[in-house]
């Protein structure tokens, strides 16, 4: 769902970044006041995990299409919606910058479509409804909630995602989507991801709660010492992140993702042609989209997740680890630096 600069108009665009930079104000605000001590290794490990899955595209049967995981709800249940908004602000600008992955002028678009919703409209109205009316349940009553509570948070997020796209598209006044025809591919394909984004969140989410039901936001610990330590938690989830990223994201999908697929089809695999745009040539220009442009050329040194100038494989590898390592350690700094502001005021 990584939106193109050219699918903008630099005053939709603005209004965006506005939009989000206010939500990023208020998580930072928030995450000033958090002093919880698991909350740094968990928030690193946990992004270098989403950054990971967020390369493999999965074929929506079919179709010819596929689709990857956005990670707002899996975020916002292990470090709550504010920290789990940073982390995606964080993962997103580092694929935009260094993979060329979405455009730098969508990037505020970008953050409200794929982490907004997520974090925000997927933890206070899905996840800690459903979570919290369960605090009695026993083992597997907890279970079932946070299997329920992460395919309905990932398929009503990536719901509301899709069709900020269209609408967003449409005020920029792309004449070639027609809303009406652009809603009906861009919702249908967005349900199929978001069901298995779900599934893949609710696999995770269940597995922390067997071994460290602590880590998980509104989730009431279960009897008895837990199975793992947070040690052996972090590091399980962080070689998943590798193995993911170094070598799971070799055998991704070819299949365009969802945005992609309703914008240009995928006739050459003998699907429909959708909206049926030139992937050269679609959309809107301006001087800020070519200025943005200018600026990722010169910033990717890994465009779409490879070597310049080369198909090996070695380059979605390297890639995969490299971008997995400077999420979580961002992540990191921004947990220090929210620690030190901490104790500033304190003092």
């Amino acid at each position: 769902m990584h939106m193109a600069d050219a699918l903008l108009a630099p005053a939709v665009a603005a209004v965006m970044y506005a939009a989000s930079g206010t939500a990023a104000g208020i998580s930072i605000h928030h995450l000033k006041k958090d002093d919880n001590p698991q909350k740094l290794p968990t928030m690193a490990v946990t992004a270098a995990l989403v950054f990971a899955g967020q390369m493999i595209n999965y074929t929506i049967p079919g179709t010819g299409s596929s689709g990857h995981m956005c990670g707002g709800m899996l975020l916002s249940a292990l470090l709550g919606p504010h920290a789990g908004f940073l982390s995606m602000i964080v993962i997103l600008a580092i694929q935009c910058l260094f993979f060329a992955d979405g455009g730098l002028m969508a990037l505020g678009a970008n953050v409200w479509n794929m982490a907004f919703y997520g974090c925000f409209v997927g933890y206070y109205l899905i996840w800690r409804p459903i979570m919290n009316g369960g605090r009695s349940a026993d083992r597997n009553g907890q279970r079932v909630r946070i299997i329920c509570a992460s395919v309905l948070g990932c398929v009503l997020t990536l719901q509301l995602g899709a069709f900020s796209v269209v609408l967003e598209t449409s005020l920029s006044g792309i004449t070639e989507l027609p809303f009406g025809a652009f809603l009906a591919l861009m919702q249908p394909i967005h349900l199929a991801i978001g069901l298995v984004e779900g599934l893949v969140t609710a696999a995770v989410l269940v597995f922390v709660y067997e071994s460290r039901p602590e880590l998980l936001r509104d989730v009431e610990p279960v009897s008895g010492a837990p199975k793992r330590s947070l040690k052996s938690v972090v590091i399980i989830l962080a070689v998943v992140a590798a193995l993911v990223g170094g070598g799971l994201s070799l055998l991704a999908s070819s299949n365009p993702d969802g945005l992609e697929w309703a914008l240009f089809g995928n006739a050459e695999a003998g699907y429909s042609e959708n909206m049926g745009l030139d992937e050269e040539n679609f959309g809107v220009s301006s001087g800020l989209a070519d200025a943005a442009g200018s600026v990722q050329e010169a910033t990717s040194f890994l465009p779409d997740y490879g070597f310049a100038g080369s198909e090996s494989p070695a380059g979605t590898t390297v890639s995969g680890l490299v971008g997995s390592a400077m999420v979580a350690g961002v992540a990191v700094l921004i947990c220090m630096a929210g620690g030190f502001f901490r104790k500033r005021r304190r003092a």
